[in-house]
């Protein structure tokens, strides 16, 4: 019997590679599996067992078939690499919640623990995972763990992780994007990796001979779906064009969405937004309005005093100031006292929705008039 192993040591030769972000994963468990292969081994210094167990019976028979893999030697000496692929019982499902699931992925967990031996190089990769069971907590402690989750879209500054990645692309295609651009086209395609993916690759072969995305070749590659009509609508919002955010909300009534979801998801932090932006303005009129690097950098230097008010990361590592920059310029469209107003009318709005019989798209339709109407033209709306 091969000799003990601590956790430490058993971390050199299991990998893990979990996350929601399935298209990453799946990228990232393929280019590991390579590099793990031993070379020259053939089929005999590779087993790699498909972990999608479609019952408590089958997910017993994966378990059996990961765990004679593991303690079988190469036949020809030297390294060998098991992969347990795409495992679907770590999630918290009908199959995932089985003694079958649970049990299985502990015996697992304890063969690699105490028991594998230094020659043998275990990978797993699983999307869905219940965070959690004790099976996680020990292969965070066991495994070289290699996540890859999507950004929850619920959370404020979602977007700052999933710009990079589009940016990313982009250099790797020889393209670059518009700031509003890359925003509009972050919030139509949301967190998906692979349609990201697949819309810059259709933009790149649209530019042609151009180098640079702008806002309409995005609005016209694009499909808009309901995050697209949100996006639209506070850029309606931003532009002060009252026909276009009337239209846009009467869009997302039609579609079946909530007056309240439309008001927090679209109307608040497009408000929040600008009004941020022309407070930081007016008190700090310096600040650099034509690159986001230097503007946030801008912000780092200013005492915390003048600062703390702002939107923070949803990890406290800093600002995540990206929407207030690109409201820069809407704010200007508007005054502070407008702004402010606003502000208290989404209060309004919200206290409506929620406790008055009024129906709900005439109390946003008239929140839009009385915001984005001129001071002149508000008597005849």
């Amino acid at each position: 019997m091969p000799p003990k192993k601590s956790a430490a040591s058993a971390a050199s030769n299991f990998i893990a590679v979990l996350g929601t972000d399935e298209a990453l994963m799946k990228e990232a468990a393929i280019r590991l599996s390579r590099e793990l292969s031993p070379p020259d081994a053939g089929d005999f210094g590779v087993d790699i067992i498909e972990g999608i167990a479609e019952s408590a019976e089958h997910c017993a028979q994966i378990v059996r078939r990961s765990l004679d893999a593991l303690q079988t030697l190469p036949f020809f000496g030297g390294g060998k690499l098991v992969w347990l692929k795409n495992a679907n019982f770590l999630a918290d499902s009908q199959v995932g919640k089985t003694n079958a699931a649970t049990e299985g992925m502990e015996t697992i967990l304890d063969y690699v623990e105490q028991q594998l031996p230094p020659e043998v190089k275990f990978l797993l990769s699983a999307s869905a995972v219940d965070k959690r069971r004790s099976a996680y907590k020990r292969i965070q402690k066991l495994a070289d763990l290699r996540t890859f989750d999507k950004p929850d879209t619920s959370k404020t500054g979602w977007e700052d992780e999933v710009i990079p990645l589009v940016e990313r692309r982009a250099r790797d295609l020889g393209i670059t994007f518009d700031n509003d651009a890359i925003e509009m086209l972050v919030h139509l395609a949301g967190e998906d990796t692979r349609q990201l993916d697949s819309e810059v690759e259709k933009l790149s072969l649209f530019l042609g001979e151009r180098t640079r995305v702008t806002v309409e070749d995005v609005r016209l590659l694009v499909p808009l779906n309901r995050a697209g009509v949100i996006f639209e609508l506070g850029n309606a919002m931003g532009k002060r064009d009252l026909r276009r955010a009337l239209e846009l909300v009467r869009t997302l009534v039609y579609q079946g969405q909530s007056p309240i979801g439309i008001l927090l998801a679209a109307i608040v932090p497009r408000v929040k937004s600008m009004l941020l932006a022309a407070d930081l303005v007016a008190r700090h009129p310096r600040l650099p309005r034509t690159a986001y690097p230097a503007f946030a950098a801008a912000l780092d230097k200013l005492p915390a005093s003048e600062t703390s008010h702002l939107p923070k990361k949803k990890d406290g590592s800093g600002l995540n100031v990206y929407p207030v920059f690109l409201a820069l310029g809407e704010s200007s469209k508007y005054t502070a006292a407008e702004l402010r107003a606003a502000l208290q009318a989404c209060l309004d709005a919200n206290l409506k929705l929620v406790t008055t019989s009024i129906d709900p798209q005439l109390v946003l339709e008239r929140f839009l008039v009385g915001m984005l109407s001129k001071p002149g033209q508000r008597k005849a709306a």
